[in-house]
């Protein structure tokens, strides 16, 4: 492998020229997005096409300065005043008798600033992703790796986040650790609004209060109301609410109670092909406090199916901006409900995936799939 061979490996990491291509439309479309929602693209009635285009540069503009710090916006200015500035020579005759000449390359000195302003983002930028790559080892210790062994019931789950830390989160453990045999188990899926980083972080808080109040004694209404009172303490007045469905389910009875507090409706298949959808609860949690939540209650029979998922997967887009939507996840649990939960959960992500192609993914995605045996 020649110099140049190794320069090139070393500087795309492998990747061919189609994948290149497709990273950076990606990172180009997410660029736009960032800085198209502070700009208004109406057109004023009576306004020139030119004086539009130079309206719509002119917010673009401002949107990417603003984004700088007020020294580095300084010198991207300078940098650019240079780099449109003509070149120039300035000539005296020295003490000597001799004649200076001095050389002004202005392309020169902006390139060179713009070269400093790029190390300084740069530097940002490594920094922030060594501390979400810390933040996302954190978010997967929160989640669990695999499902627990219930007594009458497969589980199968995945998470995908758009970002590299996610605002969704999905447990299943045990209510009472005293008697697992015996007692029951709490299944939980949640999605805070938002993503990144603040949806991360609301979603460990999310975690850390269901951990502690389910330890509490009392109704399942009972423990979403106090978990709706903590998040109202810390939804920047119903800013940062989270949607959850949360569930008790007993293996020795085959009841499942359930709180449904603003979520996407759970899909219950039968074993006959019936679906059934799991509504009862209120509103999501930190939108109001001491609002009352009702609990619904079916018992899960041999061969039924339950589908708990964000609203990442049936609003997934592809390219053309069709979302994946409920029917096609039901007729894929339609036609897959001979095979384990785990073949049918990677079926469906699989199926996502081919549909969605390579449009980015604008939310995270979160599936569980519960089959009672």
């Amino acid at each position: 492998m020649t110099r140049i061979e190794r320069f090139w490996q070393r500087v795309t990491e492998g990747m061919r020229l189609n994948e290149l291509w497709k990273q950076f439309r990606t990172d180009a479309r997410s660029s736009y997005q960032l800085y198209s929602h502070e700009v208004d693209s109406t057109r004023t009635p009576g306004v020139g096409s030119a004086k539009h285009f130079f309206n719509l540069a002119g917010q673009f503009f401002w949107a990417i300065i603003l984004k700088l710090t007020p020294a580095r916006r300084v010198l991207l200015l300078v940098a650019l005043v240079f780099m449109f500035a003509p070149s120039g020579e300035a000539t005296w005759q020295s003490s000597e008798g001799g004649l200076k000449i001095l050389t002004f390359d202005g392309h020169f000195w902006g390139a060179l600033l713009m070269l400093v302003l790029l190390v300084l983002e740069v530097g940002d930028r490594v920094v922030m992703k060594r501390d979400l790559q810390i933040a996302k080892e954190i978010q997967a210790w929160l989640l669990p790796a695999n499902p627990p062994e219930v007594p009458r019931l497969d589980i199968a789950f995945a998470t995908r986040p758009a970002n590299t830390v996610a605002g969704d989160y999905y447990d299943v453990f045990p209510r009472s650790s005293s008697d697992v045999s015996s007692g029951t188990f709490l299944i939980a899926i949640a999605d805070v609004a938002g993503k990144s980083i603040p949806a991360a972080m609301l979603m460990a808080t999310f975690q850390a209060s269901l951990k502690t109040l389910s330890s509490l004694p009392g109704p399942l209404t009972e423990l979403v109301g106090r978990m709706n009172a903590y998040a109202c303490s810390n939804s920047q007045n119903g800013r940062r609410f989270t949607t959850t469905f949360i569930a008790e389910y007993d293996p020795a009875t085959r009841h499942l109670t359930y709180v449904n507090a603003g979520h996407n409706a759970p899909i219950l298949r039968r074993q006959s092909g019936a679906i059934e959808r799991l509504q009862a609860g209120g509103i999501p949690l930190g939108i109001q406090e001491n609002v009352p939540y009702e609990s619904g209650t079916v018992t899960l029979q041999s061969g039924d199916w339950l589908v708990i998922f964000t609203d990442g997967v049936i609003e997934a887009e592809n390219n053309r901006a069709e979302e994946y939507e409920e029917s096609r996840l039901l007729a894929m649990l339609h036609a897959n409900t001979a095979v384990a939960p785990q073949m049918l959960l990677n079926s469906i992500m699989l199926d996502l995936d081919r549909f969605v192609s390579d449009a980015p993914q604008h939310d995270d995605v979160t599936l569980m799939l519960l089959h009672a045996s």
